[in-house]
């Protein structure tokens, strides 16, 4: 192979790896259900804070959406906190590692 030919591979295969990190990161479990507790939990956040006294009584006096809403919330919020101070690392393979395997048909 040619040097030239060489380095466009190369630089082929880091632009692949990066886009691999990037859907790794973006499709991360974490992100997903984290966005759709704090989604849900703003959801009923609202309903709870707007529930009537007739809701309210149907719950023997507690307002059940206002503290499930904000039980959602904070388990959202926990799952993102956790994302953004753990997040993913995508282990790059090693070059020796794949130059010693045989290649596939």
């Amino acid at each position: 192979m040619s040097e030239h030919s060489e380095r466009d591979l190369q630089r082929e295969v880091t632009e692949l790896q990066g886009k691999s990190a990037t859907a790794a990161r973006l499709f991360d479990i974490r992100r997903i259900i984290g966005g759709l507790f704090v989604v849900y939990g703003v959801i009923v956040t609202i309903a709870g804070i707007t529930a009537s006294d007739s809701d309210i009584d149907k719950a023997e006096g507690v307002n059940i959406n206002l503290w499930t809403g904000l039980g959602m919330l904070a388990l959202g919020l926990f799952f993102l906190a956790w994302l953004w101070l753990r997040p993913t690392v995508v282990a790059v393979p090693d070059e020796s590692s794949a130059e010693e395997q045989p290649p596939r048909v």
